[in-house]
């Protein structure tokens, strides 16, 4: 999607808006001895009371309003009767359809006790999307915020998982362009347009470079379990930088 006017963004701020609300909320709730389950209806409730519908419900028919992953999963987790324990690292991705805008955030949580190695690859999580995020503008590679986070991550000792990407974002959950690596890939010769709508959700790990579904038609794991995190946002390109949709202030 590429924004034409004033209306269609803040449509789509409201989106990114609600979702990114939705999101700290429920990292806020979070605490050992309650199922994921009982997060995602926490999650489900704000998204009704806002007027959305959850997108990969409504997308893909997922069994979930929101995906919770609890380690070492870590993307696409069902909601069920999972019991978040002390120690859990855990993703939360919420995307949501509002008035025909689609706003896609996620970020992952450490539940206290955790190791210092975890709390972190949380920390370089957040600052590698961001390293991402200042190379957007109008005019430069598509693949710009992949080096710079690919060689963030070089640099701090992290890998980052390569079958898992971002991708454009606004009309639909999906849609063109698909496949944003965020790692360097010299192949992808496309260019970032003004007004392009799309994600950047790097997956920063301490060893994972690839993960596979473990057999529930959903949900991604790393092979030898790595710890793993994903910080993902919604975002613009403008001539002025890039447009964060999905903050919750």
């Amino acid at each position: 999607m590429t924004i034409e006017n004033e209306d269609q963004l803040d449509k789509l701020k409201a989106a990114g808006r609600l979702v990114a609300r939705t999101l700290k909320a429920m990292g806020e709730a979070l605490e050992p001895g309650m199922t994921t389950r009982e997060l995602d209806q926490l999650g489900r409730a704000m998204l009704e009371a806002g007027g959305a519908r959850s997108a990969p419900e409504l997308t893909y028919d997922f069994p979930g309003a929101t995906c919770i992953s609890v380690g070492p999963d870590i993307a696409h987790g069902i909601p069920g009767d999972r019991v978040i324990q002390a120690g859990d690292l855990i993703n939360i991705d919420v995307s949501a359809e509002l008035d025909g805008f689609y706003g896609d955030t996620g970020a992952s949580f450490a539940v206290p006790p955790v190791t210092r190695r975890v709390e972190r690859l949380c920390r370089d999580g957040r600052r590698a999307l961001w390293t991402g995020i200042r190379a957007v503008r109008p005019g430069a590679d598509l693949n710009a915020p992949g080096r710079e986070i690919e060689a963030f991550a070089r640099r701090n000792g992290y890998s980052l998982v390569r079958n898992l990407a971002s991708h454009g974002v606004g009309a639909s959950l999906h849609e063109e362009p698909t496949e944003i690596a965020t790692w360097a890939d010299r192949s992808d010769r496309r260019k970032i347009t003004e007004g392009l709508v799309f994600t950047l959700e790097p997956f920063l790990s301490l060893g994972a470079e690839w993960v596979d579904e473990v057999g529930d038609g959903w949900t991604l794991r790393p092979p030898g379990g790595e710890p793993t995190v994903q910080y993902e946002h919604t975002l613009v390109a403008t001539r002025r930088g890039p447009l964060v949709m999905t903050l919750a202030e």
